[in-house]
C-alpha cells in the first residue's frame, strides 16, 4: 500500500483533525498513512496575542515549508486557522467536512448563557473577533485575553477566575468536551469567523495529492468554504481584525453568506450579506465583502490599520 504524508501542529486538537482525515485516506482512497507532527511559531510563543506576533500565520508557516521541501504530502489545518494568503506553490485542496461553527460559552457556573452573566463579569476569550462581539452584546463585560490550547483555556475558568471562556464548539466537539459548552451561541449574536468548524486540506499546486484528496470534500461544503474564503481574501483581514463570515447552503441547493467587520470595541460594525447558486459561491463571497467596505468597513480596516502601525512602531 502507498503511504501519504500528513503535515499537522502536535496540539490534542490538531492531532485528533489528522488522524480522522488519516482513517479516512486509508479507508476511502486505499493509502496509508503517517502523521508528521511539527511545532509551529504560534505554538511555541504562548505569552503575546497573535495579533502583535503575526498574525494566523504563525500556525501553518512551518507546516507550509514541510510541503514546499517535500517532508510530507497533505497538511490538515483548522481552516480559520489559515491566513488569506498562503504561500505560493501550495493550494488549499480540499474542505472534507464541517461540523458545528458556533462559538461556545463554558461557565465556572454550569447551566449559564451569555445572557445570564453578571454584570461587569470576566470572560475569557482568544480574539479579537469575539471579543469585538461580545462586546457588541454586552459592552459590560470584562475581557481578558487567553492563549493556548482547549483544555488549556478551560482550565483558566477557575485559574483566572473568569466567570466564562468563549471558544469554538467545533473544537470542544471534536475533543469529545460537548458537555463543557453551557451555550451554543447562535450566530444572530456572534457571527462565526470565516472557516470556523472546518478542516482544510493543503497541498503543494503540482502535487498528485491535489485530485486525489479532492474526494473527500462534499459539494456543499466546498461551497460555503471557498465563498467565506473569497471574503475574507477581498477584505484582507487576519486575526487583527474582527471580522466574521458565515456561509450556509441554501433549500435550492446555493448559499446564503453574512459577513461583517467591526472596530475592537464593538460599537461600530460594517455588515453585509447575499445569495447564490453554489457555481457563484466566490462571486458571492466577493460581493457581500464590497457591501461591507461600502458600509464603513473600509474606514474600519483603514482605522485598524493605522492603529496596527502605531502599535508596531
Amino acid at each position: 500500500m502507498s503511504r501519504v504524508r500528513i503535515a499537522t501542529r502536535g496540539s490534542d486538537l490538531a492531532l485528533t483533525q489528522s488522524r480522522h482525515i488519516a482513517s479516512r485516506i486509508e479507508a476511502e482512497l486505499g493509502f496509508e498513512a503517517e502523521l508528521v507532527v511539527l511545532r509551529t511559531t504560534g505554538d511555541r510563543i504562548q505569552d503575546r496575542s497573535l495579533a502583535k506576533i503575526g498574525g494566523k500565520g504563525l500556525f501553518v508557516k512551518e507546516i507550509e515549508e514541510a510541503l514546499l521541501d517535500g517532508r510530507a504530502d497533505i497538511a490538515v489545518h483548522s481552516a480559520k486557522d489559515v491566513p488569506a494568503g498562503i504561500a505560493e506553490g501550495c493550494v488549499l485542496a480540499a474542505y472534507p467536512e464541517r461540523v458545528d461553527p458556533r462559538d461556545a460559552l463554558c461557565g465556572r457556573e454550569r447551566g449559564v448563557f451569555l445572557d445570564d452573566l453578571p454584570m461587569g463579569a470576566r470572560v475569557g476569550t482568544g480574539s479579537t473577533r469575539r471579543m469585538a462581539l461580545l462586546l457588541r452584546h454586552r459592552p459590560d463585560l470584562e475581557l481578558v485575553p487567553l492563549r493556548g490550547n482547549v483544555p488549556t483555556r478551560l482550565d483558566k475558568i477557575h485559574g483566572d477566575d473568569l466567570a466564562a471562556v468563549v471558544l469554538a464548539c467545533a473544537g470542544l466537539d471534536r475533543l469529545g468536551l460537548s458537555n463543557r459548552i453551557d451555550e451554543r451561541i447562535a450566530p444572530e449574536t456572534m457571527l462565526p469567523a470565516v472557516g470556523q468548524g472546518l478542516l482544510a486540506l493543503e497541498t503543494r499546486a503540482d502535487d498528485p495529492w491535489r485530485s486525489r484528496i479532492a474526494a473527500l470534500e462534499s459539494p456543499e461544503t466546498g461551497m460555503v468554504a471557498r465563498a467565506e474564503r473569497a471574503f475574507q481574501a477581498r477584505l484582507g483581514g487576519d486575526c487583527s481584525v474582527p471580522l466574521a463570515g458565515f456561509a450556509e447552503p441554501t433549500a435550492e441547493g446555493g448559499l446564503h453568506l453574512r459577513g461583517l467587520v467591526s472596530s475592537l470595541d464593538g460599537r461600530r460594525v460594517a455588515e453585509g450579506e447575499g445569495s447564490g447558486p453554489a457555481a457563484a459561491a466566490e462571486s458571492v463571497g466577493a460581493a457581500v465583502a464590497e457591501t461591507v467596505l461600502g458600509k464603513g468597513g473600509d474606514e474600519i480596516l483603514r482605522e485598524l490599520a493605522q492603529a496596527g502601525e502605531a502599535t508596531d512602531g
